[in-house]
C-alpha cells in the first residue's frame, strides 16, 4: 500500500478504537453511583483496604500507630458552576478507555500485523491478553497502592493549622486519574521493550549496561507519582524494577529467536 493508504488504514483503526472508548465511557457515565461513590471516593474512606493493611502491618512489626488512619482530614467541594458535570464527563472518558483497552490494543495490533511474519501474527491473542493483563494489574496497583499513599500524605499535609484542606473535586479526581493511568502504562514496559527489541533499538546488553541508570530513573519516577516519603517510593519502585528485569529477559528471548530464524534462513539458502 502507498503511504496515504496506510494513513487511511490508521484512520479507521483510530475511529473504531475511539468508538469503543465512547461506548465504554457511556456505560461509565450511566453507572455514576458505582464510578464515584464506590471507586473514586473509595480511597477517601478510612476503611479502604490499603489503609487497613498498612495499619495491620505496622502493628505486626511493632511500629507505632502512625500508619493507622482514624479520620480523613480533608473534604471535597466543587467551586465552579460546571465542576461536577465536567468531572463526570472526563471521568467517564477515562473509565471508557480503561474498559475498552483490550479492544484498543486489538486495533493497534491489526494495524501493525501486516508487517509481521505469519507465526508472529498467530500470537495476536497472546499479545492482546498479556498487554491487557499488565495494564489492568497496573491500574489496580495505581488504585490500591499509589492513590491511597498519595492521598494519605497529601490529604493530611499542612503548612499551618490556619489552612484547611478543602480540595476541589477536579483536583482530587485528576490525581486519582493520573495515578491509575500512569501505573497502567508503566506496567506495559515489557511490551514496549519487546517492540523496541524487534525493531533493533534495544538489546539485552543495552538494558544491562544502563541498569543502574534505570534504577535512578525509576526512583525519580516513583518520587514524582508518590508522596515524598521513602516507604511509598520503595513500594512503587519494587514492581517497576521487577518489570525491568522481566523486560531484559524478554529482549534476550527476542534476540535469540531472531538469530535462530536468520540461521534457518541461511541454511535454507545454502541448500
Amino acid at each position: 500500500m502507498s503511504f496515504l493508504e496506510h494513513l487511511e488504514q490508521l484512520r479507521w483503526h483510530l475511529i473504531r478504537a475511539t468508538v469503543a472508548i465512547l461506548i465504554g465511557g457511556t456505560v461509565a457515565f450511566i453507572a455514576k453511583g458505582i464510578i464515584f461513590d464506590v471507586l473514586l471516593f473509595g480511597p477517601k474512606d478510612v476503611n479502604f483496604p490499603t489503609y487497613q493493611i498498612l495499619c495491620n502491618i505496622s502493628r505486626a512489626i511493632g511500629l507505632d500507630e502512625s500508619f493507622c488512619l482514624e479520620e480523613i482530614p480533608y473534604t471535597l467541594q466543587s467551586r465552579t458552576v460546571a465542576g461536577q458535570f465536567s468531572a463526570h464527563m472526563w471521568t467517564s472518558i477515562t473509565a471508557g478507555f480503561i474498559i475498552a483497552f483490550p479492544y484498543v490494543i486489538y486495533e493497534f495490533w491489526k494495524f501493525i500485523s501486516p508487517g509481521l511474519y505469519d507465526n508472529e501474527r498467530k500470537t495476536a491473542g497472546g499479545f492482546i491478553w498479556i498487554s491487557s493483563l499488565l495494564f489492568f494489574i497496573g491500574v489496580l496497583f495505581g488504585y490500591y497502592v499509589v492513590t491511597p499513599l498519595s492521598l494519605r500524605f497529601l490529604g493530611s499535609y499542612q503548612v499551618s493549622a490556619v489552612v484547611l484542606n478543602e480540595f476541589d473535586i477536579g483536583s482530587y479526581i485528576g490525581m486519582v486519574r493520573a495515578s491509575v493511568l500512569a501505573s497502567g502504562l508503566i506496567f506495559e514496559l515489557p511490551i514496549i521493550i519487546y517492540f523496541l527489541t524487534k525493531i533493533g533499538l534495544v538489546t539485552p546488553e543495552f538494558l544491562r549496561k544502563y541498569r543502574k541508570m534505570s534504577l535512578v530513573v525509576v526512583l525519580i519516577l516513583s518520587a514524582v507519582i508518590t508522596p515524598p516519603d521513602v516507604t511509598s517510593q520503595i513500594i512503587v519502585a519494587i514492581p517497576v524494577l521487577v518489570l525491568y528485569e522481566i523486560s531484559i529477559f524478554i529482549s534476550k528471548r527476542v534476540i535469540k529467536n531472531q538469530k535462530k530464524k536468520e540461521a534457518e534462513a541461511k541454511a535454507n539458502r545454502s541448500k
